[in-house]
């Protein structure tokens, strides 16, 4: 295919996500499927092209006064990809299998238009609908935070210490050119692809052995703030796939036991591989039995409990950009409500001084500090732990500068960072 057919295809895709509320990658794999010519590095090009256009939806929408796809891609190309107005032209020619011819008014808007005076969530490339929290959560930096948001991510690895240091996993990848990450002590970091898909990690032997996992920064310090000891009893309340019981095992050392429980088995599906390649070896998969109560013999006997809890998901837009635009206000409704019964069944299994860590990968207070007010609230043998004294637990008392302005925990973002969007909090018993 060439670029400007690459073009029309993404413009393609977009019309059809605005037609329908799904995942993008979702609709890119259809039009792969009922488009067999296009080859694997085809359907990267046009994935870049539709996921750089939803990172700068509302700028480019805002540049070319149109919100159709065609004016999205349009502005996306000056703003993501920084082409001249004849370098986008030669896209839109009208010829073969390229768009149409640019017209008048788009190449006068391609020469003229600016972002000037337009209002933080256009600025910032978040739903409009979000404004207000966002200016709750960061103020006069809202939309530095949004442009941040709407970055590429990195690619970030986590050494798996059961079975490497960081500095063997960083020369196992040397010809990925990966970097120590700057506050987690396990993470490798491999810059981002400009264009195209990232190097296919599952085929990297160090990935196959268990050497590496992928995760990002952020989440490994939420792991690591969890400060999990050899010998603890450890209840992942919220295990999924696994990411974090991965890691809590490595700080273990294996020794202790980590019980992996979440309420929806089919999210449980992919931890047992990921648990055999990984070596962890004292992990106990607890997965839900129709009414039955198979965490009853956990009451009261846990050290640590971890809520990696169900959340909008606003931290995680560089790596999900088409998830922002399909945010729905009754979806943040929803998450608060299944945050708020999560943090009432914790007790439940926290011993006497055990702990429980509440983290969320969103920024917004609905979801992060205004949870841990109301649970303090209701549950007076709790107390947050001073992000202080929980960074110096951890042996990362530098973590100490991401404290949160709006109360108990910790915040991290893309911008203040450089991780995805995470709030943490240590909340610990009597």
């Amino acid at each position: 295919m060439t670029p400007a057919a690459q073009v029309s295809a993404a413009i393609e895709i977009l019309a059809e996500l605005a037609e329908r509320r799904r995942p993008a990658a979702d609709a890119i794999k259809d039009w792969g499927l009922s488009h067999r010519f296009a080859g694997s590095k085809d359907r990267a090009s046009i994935s870049s092209l539709v996921f750089d256009a939803l990172r700068k939806r509302a700028s480019a929408a805002f540049l070319m006064g149109d919100e159709s796809p065609r004016a999205v891609v349009i502005g996306a190309l000056r703003e993501s990809h920084a082409l001249s107005i004849e370098e986008i032209a030669a896209l839109f020619s009208g010829e073969g299998h390229a768009p149409a011819s640019l017209t008048a008014e788009e190449r006068e808007r391609l020469a003229t238009a600016t972002l000037e005076g337009a209002p933080a969530h256009i600025l910032g490339d978040y739903p409009e609908w979000l404004a207000e929290r966002f200016d709750a959560a960061f103020g006069a930096a809202a939309a530095e935070e949004g442009r941040a948001l709407a970055a590429r991510a990195p690619i970030d690895l986590r050494a798996n210490i059961l079975k490497a240091s960081r500095e063997d996993a960083l020369r196992r990848l040397a010809h990925l050119s990966p970097e120590p990450t700057p506050l987690s002590p396990l993470g490798l970091r491999i810059a981002p692809p400009t264009k195209g898909r990232g190097p296919a990690l599952t085929a990297e032997p160090a990935y196959v052995k268990g050497l590496v996992e992928p995760q990002d920064e952020g989440s490994q310090i939420a792991a690591l703030l969890c400060a999990a000891e050899p010998g603890e009893q450890v209840l992942d309340l919220c295990a999924g796939g696994g990411g974090k019981t991965l890691a809590l095992a490595g700080q273990m050392h294996n020794r202790g036991q980590i019980y992996a429980f979440d309420d929806d088995g089919r999210r449980l599906t992919p931890i047992y591989p990921r648990l055999e390649r990984a070596g962890a070896r004292n992990v106990q998969v607890r997965a839900p039995r129709g009414k039955a109560d198979v965490l009853a013999d956990l009451e009261a006997r846990c050290g640590l409990v971890l809520i990696d809890a169900p959340c909008t998901g606003t931290g995680t837009w560089r790596r999900h950009p088409d998830a922002k635009w399909r945010l729905a206000p009754g979806a943040l409704e929803e998450r608060i409500a299944e945050q708020q019964e999560l943090l009432d069944k914790a007790p439940r299994f926290v011993k006497a001084g055990g702990r429980v860590v509440y983290v969320t990968c969103s920024l917004l207070i609905d979801e992060n500090e205004a949870q841990i007010a109301c649970f303090l609230e209701g549950h007076a043998d709790f107390s947050a732990v001073p992000a202080e004294e929980a960074a110096a637990k951890a042996g990362l008392p530098e973590l100490a500068q991401f404290a949160s302005p709006h109360g108990a925990g910790f915040r991290l973002t893309p911008h203040t960072a450089g991780t995805d969007g995470f709030y943490v909090c240590v909340l610990k018993r009597g």
